[in-house]
């Protein structure tokens, strides 16, 4: 005989995956807002991610700094070979009032490198 797992208990079980992964994520947010130490962030992004994922990461960031320098989301496809919609999402996030990508660009443009 097959046990059936209620409905409910499958919702809960992924409210409370959902819930678990939001407070990681603000955990690892909030390590790393404290880090002085770039060399151990750089360390800890490539344990934490494959190769894939990491290069992933950083062509979305180049992407919105690319939309931000003015170049043409066709030119940003075919130069780092990312969908439009890829693009068209950094493009709307940066177009939001209280964008979080236009803070990290403000910070980059300050940016003192030794």
């Amino acid at each position: 005989m097959i046990d059936f797992i209620p409905m409910e208990k499958i919702e809960n079980r992924e409210t409370e995956q959902k819930k678990a992964l939001e407070e990681s994520l603000r955990q690892i947010c909030f390590l790393l807002a404290d880090v002085k130490d770039d060399a151990v962030i750089y360390d800890f992004f490539n344990c934490l991610f494959t190769p894939s994922e990491l290069e992933d990461f950083a062509k979305r960031w180049l992407l919105v700094c690319e939309i931000d320098a003015g170049t043409s989301q066709r030119e940003i496809a075919k130069k780092f070979s990312v969908s439009l919609c890829k693009i068209t999402r950094g493009s709307k996030e940066l177009k939001k009032p209280d964008s979080a990508f236009r803070k990290f660009l403000e910070m980059a443009k300050n940016l003192r490198r030794p």
